[in-house]
């Protein structure tokens, strides 16, 4: 009863998800319209920081029991998610098309961002440690990107044309659409996560590890796949490329800056070099999928590529485990 109770939650939650993402998606572009903002700021705002509140969510929580170094795996963790899945199905479905905006700030940014905490984490007091003075420097980056990002927008405004359309635009329901939307999306993706722990280790037995490298990652990242696909095939490419590189932005410098000021970050004792390496395959194909982005398209084939690297992460990340390592000697 309780195995079946947890697959109704987990059901429910993705339910949750989607239909929150396409209510969300909906409040948004159409805010995004009567202000006259384009969609690639409400995807790197609004949408990005919606859809990043469950890792904001277990990276505070983690902090405040002071076990705030599974903060560091999670973030890494997502962004390779955003980037290779999320970026590379909504890809697969409909080619992405990617503004110069994202190209020349946004994409460099997300790549400048997690190299300035790569350097953070090997300097300082202790090594392999995030302190609080370098988690207010990741908070700064957060502050002055914000104020770039609001301050590009305010001087393209006038570039946008409003779109005619026959429907009349509705504060309170533009607001309860967004609101509603944010929530569908927080509390289903705890759903799922939650609820899938219990399942496979509470019920089945399965390792913790196992578990946490594939459904909290995999799970808290669920917000950005689901509205950026609903986005895509909405026609909202730039909502939903913002959406990813937005994500992974304030995954870095938002909840791990949050993060590393309520509790120092230490990885010393979690086989520290595999956080490094993580970081240099993330940047890596960072850099790939900046390449991609640099023809002003992601296509079909390429967003195939992007999918099928992160399977093959996933399977290495699996295999470098000591607990799986053990069960084949």
């Amino acid at each position: 009863m309780d195995i079946f109770l947890d697959i109704v939650l987990i059901l429910a939650g993705f339910v949750l998800l989607i239909k929150g993402a396409d209510f969300f998606v909906d409040g948004a572009a159409s805010l995004a319209r009567k202000l006259k903002i384009p969609s690639l700021v409400v995807g790197l705002t609004i949408v990005a920081l919606g859809t990043s509140c469950p890792e904001l969510a277990v990276s505070v929580s983690s902090s405040l029991s002071g076990a705030n170094s599974m903060a560091i795996g999670n973030v890494v963790g997502s962004n390779l998610f955003n980037l290779l899945v999320v970026l590379g199905v909504c890809a697969a479905i409909t080619p992405v098309v990617v503004s110069k905006d994202v190209i020349k700030r946004d994409f460099p940014v997300s790549i400048g961002v997690m190299v300035v905490f790569g350097i953070l984490l090997l300097i300082g007091t202790q090594d392999y440690t995030l302190d609080w003075y370098e988690a207010v420097i990741l908070l700064v980056l957060l502050i002055g990107y914000m104020i770039w990002t609001v301050t590009a927008a305010l001087k393209n405004r006038k570039n946008v044309v409003e779109e005619q359309t026959t429907e009349k635009f509705i504060w309170w329901k533009c607001a309860l659409f967004i609101i509603g939307g944010a929530a569908g999306i927080v509390f289903g993706g705890t759903l799922v996560v939650d609820h899938a722990e219990t399942l496979c280790c509470d019920r089945l037995g399965i390792s913790p590890t196992l578990v946490g490298l594939t459904v909290c990652a995999i799970g808290t990242s669920l917000p950005e796949l689901v509205t950026s696909v609903v986005a895509a095939k909405k026609g909202e490419s730039d909502m939903a490329i913002g959406n990813v590189v937005g994500s992974n932005i304030l995954n870095v410098v938002c909840i791990l800056g949050v993060s590393g000021l309520i509790s120092p970050i230490d990885v010393s004792m979690n086989i520290p070099m595999n956080i490094i390496i993580d970081i240099c395959i993330f940047l890596a194909t960072a850099i790939l999928c900046y390449i991609f982005c640099l023809n002003k398209k992601i296509n079909r084939v390429e967003g195939i590529v992007l999918v099928v690297l992160y399977v093959a992460y996933m399977v290495y990340a699996i295999l470098r485990e000591p607990a799986i390592q053990a069960m084949f000697a």
